[in-house]
């Protein structure tokens, strides 16, 4: 944008004739256009230095996960908080459990394009549907941490759906599992944690398990894409 008017004044001293002023006009807005376009094609706010953005399968849909480009851009939502009540919105540690991997940013989104893309794995909002409805992570499937905290028939139903086979009454075979990542709502939201101890309490494997600590308040920190699901919930 800082080439704006340079650009502007080369195009009005390489005219031979007067403009109108309807002339000029068109011409600003052409302008606008070529550098808006320019930043399309080499945007100035990466993922990494050679990571603009990556490209996820949401639900039948090819979905761009990029950075917002506005430099000035701050987040006016929820997630602009900085303090919440402690109890029960303390800070969580950065292992939600030992053995289980924590991923940053750059680990989920080769999460995303490696064991998501493949089948082998599922990205897991673990908050109530009413947070994952109204806006989440592409790709992710809704399982609310109270089904994995619970005993229940639709506990057994999802453990199977997520590779374990039943052996006997509250034990499975999970070694054929998907491997997941799970998150919620950032490091002073407890959905995700839960959701992960009570599969480690029903014998999912530890190496199988990664939680996304950042949550959405880090994800959206970062301008990262977010989508508005219809529900998703895993019934």
């Amino acid at each position: 944008m800082t080439q704006l008017f340079p650009l502007i004044f080369q195009s009005l001293k390489a005219l031979v004739r007067p403009l109108t002023w309807q002339q000029a006009f068109f011409l600003v807005l052409s302008t606008f256009g070529t550098l808006a376009h320019a930043d399309e094609q080499n945007p100035q706010v990466n993922i990494a230095i050679d990571v603009p953005s990556i490209s996820v399968n949401h639900r039948g849909t090819e979905i761009k996960i990029q950075r917002i480009q506005d430099v000035e851009n701050k987040l006016v939502d929820d997630f602009s908080k900085t303090s919440r009540p402690c109890p029960p919105f303390c800070i969580h540690p950065m292992e939600a459990a030992d053995g289980v991997q924590t991923f940053g940013e750059i680990e989920l989104l080769n999460f995303l394009q490696n064991e998501v893309a493949s089948e082998n794995g599922l990205l897991i909002d673990a908050r109530m549907p009413e947070w994952y409805d109204s806006e989440t992570i592409p790709t992710s499937i809704n399982i609310p941490f109270i089904v994995f905290t619970q005993d229940s028939a639709k506990r057994e139903r999802i453990l199977e759906l997520l590779g374990g086979v039943k052996k006997n009454p509250g034990e499975y075979d999970f070694s054929a599992a998907k491997h997941l990542c799970i998150f919620c709502n950032g490091p002073w939201c407890d959905q995700s944690p839960r959701a992960i101890r009570g599969l480690i309490e029903s014998g999912y494997p530890v190496e199988k398990l990664a939680y996304y600590r950042g949550g959405m308040q880090l994800w959206k920190l970062f301008g990262l894409t977010t989508v508005l699901p219809k529900s998703n919930a895993v019934e």
